[in-house]
């Protein structure tokens, strides 16, 4: 979406793909199924400690960015590839922008809490989903370049809600009727790196439904096949592409996650959410009565949570982010 805003906007684009998510199915097909244009270059960065795989990633950003010499240097989310992205960028002195920004969980255990903090810090154009956001940027000190534009990810969601009917989750050939089942991820460290834990969530959503569906991330696969846990009474699948996992959760009478992603989008499908996790940085999705973590209660009754935006935030990023470029060409 913000690719396409910024190509609008007459903004030239390099794109890289640093390889931190290699499944064919979580990364390539999306790029095909969203109309996103091949990235200019795959590092193929997988694999190893979180320092590691940074470390190597900043190596390379910082050659590409040599190479290309940007005027800017935009980074997502919360991953290692946003660290090594936003820390490069940083070290040559260029803007950084980042999109995402000001999200929270003020759990410095998980290697994401500390990828946010950090770069928020770098950067120059904080680009913030929600107003709540806007706020932690406040209480940390930050509040120039500081916006709330929206989310993308509900821009995602809007924009292929007619490619995810029925007729999809048919032909995923699962036996499954709308409805009818869950929708179960698990993937994070805290939950897979301890087996005690991870059999418990496995066991709690087992206790939800009878009908439970678990498309397996590699590192819980590994994490049960080392540890000898059993998945039995689970629909057990492979990732799934982005089209196809949307309309599973669409049509799904509830997610249990730990995924900061997929819980947003079971609010954009208006599909009731637990997180699988001690704490969210989407709180709104909490106080909007769509979301709880397991260990809680229903905090509120059901509403809508205007802060997502309308659909437009890709527009707002690029239009913010051509400002600060033409800002910097005037200097």
């Amino acid at each position: 979406m913000v690719s396409s805003a910024l190509e609008r906007a007459s903004i030239d684009e390099h794109l890289v793909h640093t390889g931190q998510h290699f499944d064919p199915s979580m990364s390539a097909t999306i790029f095909d199924e969203v109309g996103l244009r091949r990235p200019d270059v795959n590092l193929g960065i997988h694999g190893g400690s979180h320092g590691d795989m940074t470390g190597r990633m900043l190596i390379e950003l910082d050659r590409i960015i040599g190479d290309v010499r940007p005027c800017a240097v935009l980074t997502y989310g919360d991953t290692n590839s946003t660290l090594a992205g936003s820390l490069a960028g940083s070290k040559l002195n260029l803007p950084v922008i980042h999109v995402e920004a000001g999200l929270r969980s003020f759990n410095r255990v998980m290697p994401e809490e500390v990828n946010r903090i950090l770069t928020d810090h770098v950067s120059d154009l904080l680009l913030c989903p929600t107003s709540a956001a806007v706020a932690n940027l406040a209480e940390e000190g930050i509040t120039m370049g500081v916006h709330h534009v929206g989310d993308v990810m509900y821009d995602m969601a809007l924009s292929v809600g007619s490619k995810i009917g029925e007729e999809r989750l048919e032909r995923l050939g699962l036996g499954i009727e709308p409805g009818g089942y869950v929708v179960a991820t698990i993937h994070r460290a805290e939950n897979t790196n301890d087996p005690v834990r991870l059999q418990a969530i496995l066991d709690y959503v087992r206790e939800q439904s009878d009908i439970a569906v678990l498309p397996l991330h590699p590192r819980t696969a590994q994490a049960c096949a080392r540890s000898g846990i059993g998945l039995d009474g689970l629909i057990v699948i492979d990732p799934l592409g982005y089209l196809d996992m949307a309309s599973l959760v669409a049509h799904s009478s509830f997610v249990f996650t730990d995924s900061g992603g997929l819980q947003k989008e079971a609010y954009f499908h208006r599909v009731p959410c637990v997180t699988l996790r001690e704490e969210t940085e989407w709180t709104e999705t909490i106080d909007a009565g769509w979301n709880r973590l397991w260990t809680e209660e229903w905090a509120a009754s059901r509403c809508d949570i205007a802060d997502f935006g309308d659909g437009h935030a890709a527009e707002r990023i690029a239009l913010l982010t051509a400002e600060l470029l033409a800002g910097r060409a005037t200097l």
